[in-house]
């Protein structure tokens, strides 16, 4: 068997643990779908399998970029797909896992990615930053409703980017959306959850002990190495925090707090794309026999 597995869903719920149990029992090689952990160095902040790990099981797109560096989706998507044929072509079983959707979708879909204009960029990024994300999501709305209804009113990047696509291509941004039908590589999509509250608090745990683990000191390094300078690295949950404050915007057990929050707000968000896709079978992440049920899943 050489089928693609996704494990998706929202952040703290097992993927990476799950990843790691199919692909030693099914002889499989993990594919990283989580987008802040492409950046080399952001390892406490986003929960990255240690070194011990990826000596078991081989991982593909961790550590690829520097955090200078802006992630792009479309790169991710060659990088991806190359992957997981080269897997294949090794008689092994590639495992996308990653709460990251339009990665994932970025791989199981035909999701087209159009150029981009710097000009057309720029001036809609100081739009934005003028007058906020609720006006251009209205802009939007009466050039690309489909559009509008798929992209929240406070995704300033992707309300910006829907509108250069519209003006770059002269054609709807939701023509360049994924459309519904089979995953691509045939791919068996599972999904893991667990109860909001539940959740909730294992968020809550997962955040105190990052700080503990020193995560201070991992931004501060990387501070060093120019996060700052990286436009979607330093956006990163938890990272974005903790260098406010650094600027005293606050102190760090309200950087702590405002993480915690963040990551909640995040889950939402993640349970709402991944809930909408048919395609994906849902499983308890708290299930004692949850390697079992997957397995009775992926295998005929």
């Amino acid at each position: 068997m050489t089928t693609p597995i996704a494990v998706v869903g929202p952040t703290a719920t097992g993927k990476s643990d799950l990843g790691i149990a199919l692909a030693e029992r099914l002889g499989g090689e993990v594919v990283n779908a989580d987008a802040s952990q492409l950046y080399r160095g952001m390892d406490i902040g986003t929960a990255k399998v240690t070194r011990a790990e990826r000596e078991a099981v081989p991982h593909h797109l961790l550590d690829v970029l520097d955090v200078t560096e802006t992630a792009s989706v479309a790169a991710y998507q060659r990088h991806a797909r190359r992957a997981v044929e080269e897997i294949q072509a090794a008689g092994k079983v590639p495992i996308l896992v990653g709460g990251s959707g339009l990665y994932v979708q970025a791989v199981v879909d035909e999701l087209e990615f159009p150029g981009t204009d710097a000009g057309i960029r720029a001036r809609l990024e100081s739009e934005l930053a003028r007058v906020g994300a609720p006006l251009l999501h209205e802009r939007l709305a009466t050039r690309d409703p489909i559009a509008a209804a798929a992209i929240l009113p406070s995704n300033g990047r992707r309300l910006v980017r829907a509108l250069e696509v519209i003006e770059l291509t002269g054609r709807p941004f939701s023509a360049t959306m994924p459309k519904p039908g089979p995953a691509r590589y045939g791919t068996v999509m599972v999904g893991l959850d667990r109860e909001p509250d539940l959740l909730d608090a294992r968020i809550d745990d997962r955040v105190r002990r990052m700080f503990a683990a020193g995560f201070v000191d991992e931004v501060r390094d990387l501070e060093r190495a120019g996060l700052r300078d990286g436009l979607t690295a330093s956006r990163a949950l938890g990272y974005q925090q903790v260098l406010a404050s650094f600027d005293g915007e606050y102190d760090l057990a309200e950087a702590t707090a405002l993480t915690a929050q963040g990551h909640r707000r995040f889950v939402r968000r993640q349970r709402s794309w991944f809930r909408r896709d048919k395609r994906i079978t849902w499983l308890d992440a708290g299930a004692a026999n949850l390697l079992d049920e997957v397995l009775r899943l992926v295998t005929p």
